[in-house]
């Protein structure tokens, strides 16, 4: 079953503690369902799956606006990176207590239905307010799927609290083959959806049978084309390497070369805004992008040096390396972008470019891409039959 919750009489009042600035004109689902839709969780007790960005249209916490009406708020639970956001990708998150509030604070990050399942006694229903960032590689979607096989599981309701997708509602990139399903891939979706987190929930929902009672409580007052800065709403990283609304733009590409020997930045103050390596000769990378003229973007050489970059690429080594700029939203797209990259360095650097296939192909979803890069083959070549996976995938989407 599943339910979407209309606004009622157009932007909602905010509520106490901190009122949304009066210019606000997008409200998030947690805004909507505090002042919209109080039925939906009034004398339930609750679960709430967040981090540090969970938060309002004024940047308060979702707790503290829960608890300051009221309500009987029980557990807490967060997907990778930990509630507060601040651990490295793929590091194991204990399930731990909160200082501030004394509530449980339990881990999901790679647990399975039933242990899921075996937290939620004494919860009548789970509250999902996290913020996808648009890019199927991205768990925070595959989590949501996790949550609501365990709440089938434990007879318990599902409200996801809605959030604009940051980057906008273009699709790009391939579509995930089946075969390649993964926690970084729970789908057949491209590697730039274009969907929020609400929408996601209700076609997994339905494609992968879960059966879930499902609620979205959705967003208001926003369009799907805006992009989170066309929304007034404030940007709160939602994990450690994507700290800008550009770094979100750019990793539907460049997540990519995380299956590769690229360094994307981590450990520097811009990750997902450049590539690098020790070996990397940029004037003849740069000159190959810059032929390659791709539209909404620009190239500049740099040089940087990770520390402690949590992805074990050259911690302390200097790099020389390539700085994106976006130029042009509605023109860019990342993941050609990042397909030429990688063949313009393959091709200026044939024996220093390496894959890791299992990884790369889990995000690519799939080995065509990999095999076609290592081969030689131009960007074109690799990235023929996207235009009709797309296409398929828009009518789904619809």
């Amino acid at each position: 079953m599943v339910g979407v919750v209309a606004a009622c009489g157009g932007p909602p009042p905010t509520v106490a503690p901190e009122p949304a600035p009066a210019e606000t004109r997008v409200w998030p689902g947690i805004d909507v369902l505090l002042s919209d839709s109080m039925s939906l969780v009034r004398n339930a007790r609750l679960g709430l799956v967040t981090n540090q960005a969970g938060v309002d249209a004024a940047g308060v916490s979702d707790v503290t606006r829960i608890r300051a009406r009221g309500l009987e708020l029980v557990a807490l639970y967060s997907p990778e990176h930990g509630y507060r956001g601040d651990a490295d990708p793929g590091a194991a998150v204990p399930h731990s207590t909160d200082p501030a509030t004394g509530l449980p604070i339990y881990s999901l990050y790679n647990q399975n239905t039933a242990s899921i399942a075996s937290t939620l006694t004494g919860i009548d229903l789970l509250l999902v307010d996290l913020q996808d960032v648009g890019a199927r590689y991205y768990t925070y979607f595959s989590t949501t799927v996790a949550v609501m096989r365990a709440a089938v599981r434990g007879g318990k309701r599902v409200v996801v609290l809605d959030r604009p997708n940051p980057i906008g509602d273009m699709v790009q990139g391939n579509v995930l083959d089946p075969a390649y399903t993964s926690f970084v891939g729970i789908m057949p979706i491209p590697m730039r959806h274009g969907m929020t987190l609400g929408e996601l929930a209700r076609l997994a929902n339905t494609e992968l049978g879960i059966g879930a009672d499902l609620t979205v409580v959705p967003v208001t007052g926003w369009t799907p084309a805006m992009d989170l800065a066309q929304t007034g709403l404030p940007y709160v990283p939602p994990s450690p390497n994507l700290r800008s609304l550009e770094a979100l733009f750019h990793y539907p590409g460049l997540c990519l070369m995380e299956g590769t020997n690229l360094s994307v930045g981590r450990g520097t103050d811009h990750p997902f805004e450049q590539v690098g390596a020790p070996w990397l000769d940029t004037t003849r990378v740069l000159a190959g992008l810059r032929a390659a003229k791709l539209p909404g973007v620009t190239f500049a050489g740099v040089r940087f040096r990770p520390k402690k970059p949590g992805d074990a690429k050259y911690p302390d080594t200097r790099l020389f390396g390539i700085r994106l700029t976006m130029t042009d939203r509605d023109r860019y797209d990342p993941t050609a972008t990042a397909v030429t990259i990688m063949a313009v360095i393959r091709a200026v650097h044939p024996a220093q470019l390496q894959w890791t296939p299992a990884q790369f192909d889990r995000l690519a979803g799939n080995s065509v891409l990999r095999t076609g890069l290592a081969s030689g083959a131009a960007p074109a070549e690799v990235m023929a039959d996207w235009a009709a996976e797309l296409a398929a995938f828009v009518r789904r989407r619809q």
